[in-house]
């Protein structure tokens, strides 16, 4: 009997990857609750994204199908982001995660008591 390959011993690893890899999902739960804007205005609420990785997030994004990219031939030009129905579609995904982010006190709580209680060599 063979070893199961990474996908069949957990099939959404690779969902995990595409949606929560570093800056994709605060760009994505923006985008998600915010709609359409521009670049700086996407910038300014998520914080402390630099600008070269959000433009590196968002050109990944954009090939993954999960956010569009509107270009407006203006003077001067004008960009704005989107996401798309296939990103819109993880909108369950972020109300859920948004739900269960009620459970961190119990994390800290959890991470206390065992930093309270195991020795040192079994500590993180």
């Amino acid at each position: 009997m063979s070893e199961p390959t990474a996908l069949e011993a957990c099939p959404i690893a690779p969902v995990v990857d595409l949606v929560f890899s570093r800056w994709t999902t605060p760009i994505l739960w923006t985008l998600n609750e915010y709609g359409r804007m521009r670049f700086i205005e996407l910038q300014r609420r998520i914080g402390v994204i630099t600008p070269k990785v959000l433009t590196q997030r968002l050109r990944q994004l954009e090939r993954d199908g999960l956010v569009v990219r509107e270009y407006y031939a203006e003077v001067p030009p004008r960009v704005e982001y989107e996401i798309s129905d296939l990103g819109r579609s993880l909108a369950p995904l972020f109300r859920s995660l948004a739900e269960w982010s009620g459970n961190l006190a119990k994390v800290d709580a959890a991470r206390r008591h065992f930093d309270e209680t195991e020795p040192a060599h079994r500590r993180p």
